[in-house]
């Protein structure tokens, strides 16, 4: 069986610039040998191998479910069962990809794993349906809209043992990895800053979709980086906002966004618009701590590097770029949720955690 992890392409390999560098990529290509194991682990001794997964799309809308239905497809720990899908605008997407449609109890009923690729406002919804018929969950982000539907599926989750996976898409990039890796590790020193940015220059027909929640561009996109920031750094005393609107249609949507949270070490500033042209190439997530600085600029695709006041790790003082493994979005997310499921190895965002996520994002938002 071929797992496609993110730094699995032979032809993608980075450049080492120096020893230490060479000697970090083999330290990473050892934890990506690792993962691979811990992903194709069998059950224990005597137990058979199961078969693929039973995987089926509650929802086709969200902007991850294209990618998401084609990497599922394509797993051989994954077998596609269709997909539930009211629009007939969505469904017209996906008419090449040989999609079978079915009503959502009809999919809930055939599947294992519910993949809740809805509209964000439908979120809750589709994943309690799920969790409620004792079906694992994947569910995108913004996993709901308020605090009460997610403590219910957490409780549900929990109640029923089943797996909940919440859709940020940077908890496996390998940038982030490093940086999680250099605070915990000490290498940065005590951390006083995380400063990041993520933005888009959304369409005027789409403005509508996203103005639906008083937090607009932060809590549909932000999210990405308020979950970074939150686990990286625990939980926050305060958070304060503003929240505007600056974009020349004429609507209320919150276009252009700051949130400051307040650790008790540490600020996290994070910011979003929705008018940036070109604005992946801008997107960035920076740490600074007492003996140096992490910055991912931009985050994809991924270039990290490192300025230190002293050695620490695997790295030498001063500035340095960080050879990253090939990246590829919702790969190893896929891998993660299947081997969580099948009891190889649990995911690596707790339920609690998911929780204080969701409690901050929705005070930064002015939501709760």
């Amino acid at each position: 069986m071929t797992l496609r992890l993110p730094w699995s392409n032979p032809e993608q390999k980075p450049t080492c610039t120096s020893r230490m560098n060479r000697r970090h990529f083999l330290r990473l290509s050892v934890s990506a040998v690792t993962l691979a194991t811990a992903a194709t682990r069998l059950p224990s001794a005597g137990a058979p191998p199961r078969g693929p997964i039973r995987a089926g799309f509650l929802g086709g809308s969200h902007s991850h479910a294209a990618a998401k239905w084609r990497l599922v497809r394509a797993s051989s720990r994954f077998e596609l069962v269709g997909m539930a899908e009211a629009s007939e605008e969505v469904r017209a997407r996906y008419a090449a990809e040989g999609v079978r449609f079915l009503s959502p109890p009809e999919l809930v009923a055939a599947s294992e794993v519910v993949f809740v690729e809805s509209d964000v406002a439908d979120h809750a919804r589709d994943a309690l349906l799920a969790l409620n018929a004792g079906k694992h969950v994947h569910v995108e982000k913004p996993p709901a809209d308020n605090l009460a539907d997610l403590e219910q599926m957490v409780k549900l989750a929990r109640e029923k043992n089943l797996v909940m996976q919440v859709g940020y898409m940077w908890r496996h990039h390998p940038g982030f990895a490093v940086i999680f890796e250099a605070v915990r590790k000490g290498w940065l020193g005590e951390v006083f800053l995380v400063h990041g940015s993520i933005s888009s220059q959304v369409p005027r027909e789409r403005r509508a979709e996203w103005g639906r929640f008083r937090g607009g561009g932060l809590f549909e996109l932000g999210s990405h980086l308020i979950d970074a920031a939150i686990r990286l750094l625990g939980e926050p005393l305060q958070v304060r906002a503003t929240l505007r609107t600056h974009g020349k249609a004429d609507d209320n949507l919150r276009d252009n966004n700051v949130a400051v949270f307040e650790f008790p070490p540490a600020l996290a500033v994070i910011g979003n618009n929705t008018l940036q042209p070109n604005a992946g190439a801008h997107r960035f997530f920076e740490v600074l701590g007492a003996d140096g600085t992490a910055t991912l600029r931009p985050i994809e695709p991924p270039t990290l590097e490192l300025d230190l006041g002293r050695p620490a790790g695997p790295y030498q003082a001063g500035h340095q770029k960080v050879p990253l493994p090939p990246y590829e979005r919702y790969v190893a997310d896929m891998d993660a949720l299947a081997a969580a499921i099948s009891r190889e190895r649990a995911l690596a965002v707790t339920l609690e955690e998911e929780l204080r996520v969701q409690r901050w994002l929705l005070r930064a938002c002015e939501m709760g």
